[in-house]
């Protein structure tokens, strides 16, 4: 587990965006299971979630139109929280970071390690927001 003042600049770069941290798996259900949209952000202490998660989950909710509930969880610190957020992601395998998108409780929208790393910022916003102005 990682300390909680190396993760706490990592968490603000969402949670001063307007995400909600989740700590459990009853507030990751809770968030997701509602009516509505919600972003789940897997953050993680890695690069890419730094130049490229990070913010381009923030420049996607910029967005005229952007999911109702926005939220985050902390791999290799919110245990119990990242695996209830997997165990909804089914049937994509656990990734780090990665990025959900909910409609109503159901999964309509996924982006894997592999969908982040090595792409800019910009171009991960761009998808998020498509997937937005389908489902939002």
């Amino acid at each position: 587990m990682y300390p909680p003042e190396l993760v706490q600049p990592m968490r603000e770069d969402l949670t001063s965006n307007g995400f909600t941290n989740l700590y459990t798996a009853e507030d990751v259900k809770n968030a997701i299971n509602q009516e509505g949209t919600a972003l789940v952000v897997i953050n993680s202490v890695c690069g890419c979630a730094a130049a490229n998660a990070r913010p381009a989950a923030v420049m996607s909710v910029r967005n005229k139109k952007k999911p109702d509930r926005l939220v985050t969880v902390f791999a290799g610190v919110d245990k119990e929280a990242v695996q209830a957020a997997r165990e909804m992601m089914i049937p994509f395998p656990p990734s780090s970071p990665s990025v959900a998108l909910f409609k109503d409780g159901e999964l309509v929208h996924m982006l894997e390690r592999h969908h982040i790393e090595g792409r800019p910022a910009e171009m991960i916003a761009e998808n998020l927001i498509d997937a937005y102005n389908e489902y939002c």
